[in-house]
C-alpha cells in the first residue's frame, strides 16, 4: 500500500505542468527520505484536486518542503512580498507557487491572493500559529487562518509535522539528521460557522474567526505520528 501511494505520488509529479517545482519535488523528497527518514501517515486525506487549506503547526523551515513533497499534488505557499523583488528570486518563487504576503502575512492584499488561489482550485498551506515555535510546543492560534477559512469554501486539512524543530529548529545554523514525520488529519469543513458569518454582527464574526482557528489548532494538537485504522476523509 506505501509503496504504490508513493508511485502514485511520483506519476503525479513527475506529469506537473510545473517543471522547477517537480525538481524542487524530487530535491526534497529525496533529501527527506535519506537524510531524515521521512515517514509520512494519511496522506490519502488530502483532495487529489480542487480547493484546500492545509492547516500545520510549525517549527522550522523545512516544514513548507516537507509538507510538500509528503503530497501528490501541487501546493502553493506564503512568501514575503519583498522576496518577489530580488532579482531571479523573484522569478523562481512565482515557479514553485509561493503567494506574496506582508511581513505579517495579514494583509488584505496576502489575502486576496490566498483566495484567489483557493478560487482557481489550488490547495495552499497556512501556518495558524503564524511563526515557529521556540520550545516545540504548539502556540495558540492567530484569527487569521480563521478569516481565510470563512472567505472561502475550501475544506480544510490539518496537518502536523514532527522532529523539524530537533533537524533544524530556531537558532540551529546547521540541520541535524533527526527522523521528521508528517500526519494528515481528518477534513474540517466549518459549514454551520461559514453560514453564521453571513449574517452575523461584526464582534461575531472576530468571535468566529478566532474559534475557527482554535478548532484547527485543537485538531493538529490531536494527531499522533501513526497511520489511522480507519482513515476516512
Amino acid at each position: 500500500m506505501v509503496i504504490c501511494a508513493w508511485e502514485r505520488a511520483a506519476n503525479s509529479i513527475q506529469n506537473s505542468v510545473n517543471f522547477l517545482y517537480s525538481i524542487g519535488w524530487w530535491f526534497y523528497r529525496f533529501v527527506f527520505i535519506a537524510f531524515f527518514r521521512l515517514r509520512i501517515f494519511n496522506a490519502e486525506r488530502v483532495p487529489v484536486k480542487g480547493a484546500a487549506i492545509l492547516a500545520s503547526n510549525h517549527a522550522s523551515f523545512f516544514d513548507p518542503p516537507l509538507v510538500g513533497c509528503s503530497l501528490p499534488r501541487e501546493l502553493n505557499y506564503l512568501a514575503r512580498e519583498s522576496l518577489f523583488r530580488l532579482p531571479g528570486l523573484g522569478w523562481i518563487l512565482r515557479e514553485v507557487n509561493a503567494v506574496p504576503v506582508d511581513r505579517d502575512g495579514g494583509g488584505g492584499a496576502g489575502l486576496k491572493a490566498i483566495l484567489n488561489r483557493l478560487q482557481a482550485g489550488g490547495a495552499i498551506i497556512l501556518f495558524p500559529e503564524g511563526t515557529r515555535t521556540r520550545d516545540g510546543k504548539l502556540q495558540p492560534a492567530r484569527s487569521g487562518i480563521g478569516l481565510a477559512v470563512v472567505k472561502s469554501d475550501a475544506p480544510v486539512v490539518p496537518v502536523r509535522v514532527f522532529g523539524t524543530r530537533e533537524a533544524w529548529g530556531r537558532g540551529q545554523r546547521i540541520p541535524r539528521p533527526n527522523p521528521v514525520a508528517v500526519k494528515f488529519g481528518p477534513l474540517l469543513r466549518f459549514a454551520e460557522l461559514r453560514l453564521e458569518a453571513k449574517t452575523c454582527s461584526k464582534a461575531r464574526l472576530k468571535e468566529i474567526y478566532q474559534q475557527v482557528a482554535d478548532e484547527i489548532m485543537a485538531a493538529i494538537g490531536r494527531l499522533e505520528p501513526y497511520e489511522d485504522k480507519q482513515a476516512f476523509p
